[in-house]
């Protein structure tokens, strides 16, 4: 099972002091003093050919570092940041991605697996992982993530389930997982790790919410320091880089990082936003530097948003004491906050909150508004937050809390399952009525957003329990995505499939 990976190319980063440079922003600081006049790509010219009101809008200075850099200047500036990006997050190698962690989840999946493989993987994973699978070919044997048995909320896959999969697939190339979850929750990745390196299979792990992990003894372990092979992390997320920009790390000896860097190539785009991959490079520098500090404040102004707003009449807010789980399995910088006592959904309150107070939550489910606090939020941005959720319970009177099926909550147990996602996906199929849909096999993902995490999966029987959690969504207005009937009247199907005996259809 075990590969020797390739050594990572060639670095002049020991040429820089350390943490405290950032290549990528550096050459496009030198390439801007040079006043360089481009005939070359992006055709905006420095923002001369780009229309008035797109530069009144973003700003002369995006366009202004928005270059093309001659190729050789740009991959060696490319491989120095991430040589400083692996070793503040504890990678053998890292890879800067344009297309956020979604793209490095089908890189990964694409380089560490082939058609057919088999890998162990949390049903509670991110679409553009299932997307990974349908790349890959490879043979999904799905884990369901425990659930609280009174708020529904899954608290991660449990090691000792991990350990019956894989006693059961001994074949199986690979441990896939999502921790923290997008409800803050952490996985118990540690022992998981373990589990799977006792049988000499690597571990990956979909660590989009946990790009700031690893910069604080207060958070929940990242999945580097506790011995994963491998995380893709956003770091537009938490850390304050440019939207789409994020990391793959990579450890070697389980792996075939050469493989895998062949992949991430594969799936790049050959033209980057340069400001898009240096705002990873600053961001690198400013958490290796001033991590800590950041993130004592961060801590501080949650806890201050968490003591307010659990006094106030009809909330509830989700932490590691109320999921009977241990500081270390639970961000506390994501504040879920359950607004069933009021008697409305997540997502009315979210509507309110966006409409009446000016004020813009990470998202909502049918039960919660869920709000991140990173290291751009303010005591006044904290008191903004408080007195719009002040002024929404001042007008209700509160009621006992509804019990609502969450996203990520049974409605995302696996499924029957009669096809691999890629042999389902590129099936004939048809549509049928979601209503006489159960017992039929998936064609497409059908996927609340957020966390986006499909309800259906390609290849997966569909459930009457999955049908009604669907048809009750759609009646409550939660954006879904992937269907090709966009109001969800019809899913598509697999036209009369062939239903799999061998040892991993379920």
């Amino acid at each position: 099972m075990s590969v020797q990976a390739a050594a990572p190319p060639t670095s002049t980063a020991a040429r820089h002091s350390g943490a405290g440079c950032a290549p990528l922003v550096e050459v496009l600081e030198r390439y801007r003093a040079l006043r360089i006049v481009p005939f070359s790509g992006p055709g905006h010219k420095l923002g001369a050919g780009a229309p008035d009101e797109l530069v009144n809008l973003v700003g002369p200075e995006l366009f202004a570092a928005d270059v093309w850099l001659d190729t050789g200047t740009s991959d060696r500036a490319l491989q120095d940041a991430e040589a400083l990006a692996a070793a503040a997050w504890g990678a053998d190698r890292s890879f800067f991605l344009a297309n956020g962690s979604s793209s490095g989840n089908h890189a990964f999946l694409l380089g560490a697996l082939s058609p057919g493989d088999e890998v162990v993987v949390a049903r509670d994973l991110h679409k553009s992982m299932l997307a990974g699978l349908i790349l890959s070919g490879a043979r999904p044997v799905y884990v369901a993530p425990r659930l609280h048995p009174a708020l529904g909320v899954g608290t991660g896959v449990h090691p000792g389930d991990v350990a019956a999969a894989l006693e059961a697939h001994p074949a199986a190339k690979l441990v896939a997982v999502t921790s923290p979850t997008y409800f803050g929750v952490a996985a118990d990745l540690a022992a998981i790790v373990g589990v799977a390196h006792t049988r000499g299979v690597p571990v990956f792990v979909d660590e989009a919410w946990g790009a700031h992990l690893g910069f604080h003894e207060l958070l929940p372990p990242s999945a580097m320091a506790t011995g994963a092979d491998a995380a893709v992390t956003s770091t537009h997320k938490l850390v304050g880089s440019l939207s789409q920009s994020s990391i793959l790390h990579l450890r070697a000896g389980r792996l075939d990082l050469a493989r895998i860097a062949s992949a991430v190539k594969l799936t790049q785009t050959t033209s980057p936003l340069l400001p898009l991959l240096a705002s990873i490079d600053a961001c690198r520098r400013r958490m290796a530097l001033d991590g800590h500090r950041l993130l004592d404040r961060t801590l501080r102004l949650a806890a201050l948003a968490r003591r307010r707003l659990v006094h106030l009449p009809g909330l509830q807010l989700l932490d590691a004491d109320r999921l009977g789980l241990g500081p270390a399995r639970f961000d506390p910088t994501k504040l879920v906050v359950d607004v069933s006592g009021l008697g409305l959904s997540g997502l009315a309150a979210e509507q309110a909150l966006r409409e009446r107070f000016a004020l813009a939550p990470e998202g909502s489910d049918l039960c919660s508004v869920i709000c991140m606090v990173t290291v751009g939020d303010t005591a006044e941005s904290i008191e903004r937050l408080h007195g719009a959720f002040a002024a929404l319970c001042a007008e209700r009177v509160p009621v006992a809390p509804a019990v609502r099926p969450r996203s990520s909550g049974s409605v995302v147990a696996p499924a029957p399952q009669a096809m691999t996602p890629r042999d389902a996906f590129f099936a004939a199929s048809r549509a049928v009525p979601l209503t006489r849909a159960a017992g039929e096999v998936a064609a497409e993902l059908v996927t609340p957003y957020p966390p986006g995490i499909p309800v259906l999966a390609p290849g997966e029987v569909v459930t009457a329990a999955k049908v009604a959690y669907l048809t009750h969504a759609r009646t409550h207005g939660m954006h879904l995505r992937g269907p090709a009937d966009p109001t969800l009247a019809t899913i598509r199907v697999v036209v009369a499939p062939e239903r799999s005996e061998s040892p991993w259809t379920r």
